[in-house]
């Protein structure tokens, strides 16, 4: 039975490094028989239709593909689109004040999290907090004002495995929420 998936691409197009064209990328998961392929800027988020077997591991399935099609390995986390809308139903920054150096930050696990922290876990100098860990997905957030993005992301990488997780800033999310529908 055909269901609906997000692939969350980690990087590609950064830098200049790993190039992916989003229209090649689209042709490619067509290719590898997954219908309805829809993608959303060029950090490769996917939107695409497919079923997978019991047995099939997703992730590899669509990261070997991808990695024949394009020449370099590209690491893919998959999530459900009732995953996503579930996330987006928690509302996990709800009680966060926005302001101009706010960054929201969804960073998605391949596995659960090895370690438990205790929840809020706020870096020493108060530039990145971790609200809360859910369905194999770290939410946080940074203060540009104190700190650069380098940073946040290094106190997560040292906390989680950075090997086995992509990050999205929580507009994004809502983005691919919206096309799922």
């Amino acid at each position: 039975m055909s269901e609906t998936y997000v692939a969350l691409l980690r990087g590609i197009n950064v830098g200049g490094h790993h190039k992916v064209p989003m229209a090649e990328l689209r042709k490619t998961m067509e290719k590898m028989g997954f219908k309805k392929v829809k993608t959303l800027l060029n950090s490769g988020n996917v939107i695409f239709e497919g079923a997978f077997s019991p047995i099939t591991d997703p992730e590899e399935l669509v990261s070997t593909g991808l990695e024949k099609a394009f020449g370099f390995p590209i690491p893919v986390l998959i999530r459900t689109a009732e995953e996503i809308r579930e996330l987006i139903r928690s509302q996990p920054f709800e009680r966060v004040e926005e302001a101009k150096d706010t960054r929201l930050y969804v960073s998605f696990l391949k596995h659960d999290p090895k370690i438990q922290i205790e929840l809020p876990w706020t870096a020493d100098d108060g530039s990145f907090r971790i609200l809360s860990v859910q369905q194999k997905a770290i939410c946080s957030v940074l203060d540009l004002s104190i700190t650069n993005t380098v940073k946040g992301m290094d106190a997560l990488g040292q906390l989680f495995s950075k090997a086995t997780m992509t990050t999205r800033n929580w507009k994004t999310i809502n983005r691919i929420a919206e096309k799922l529908d």
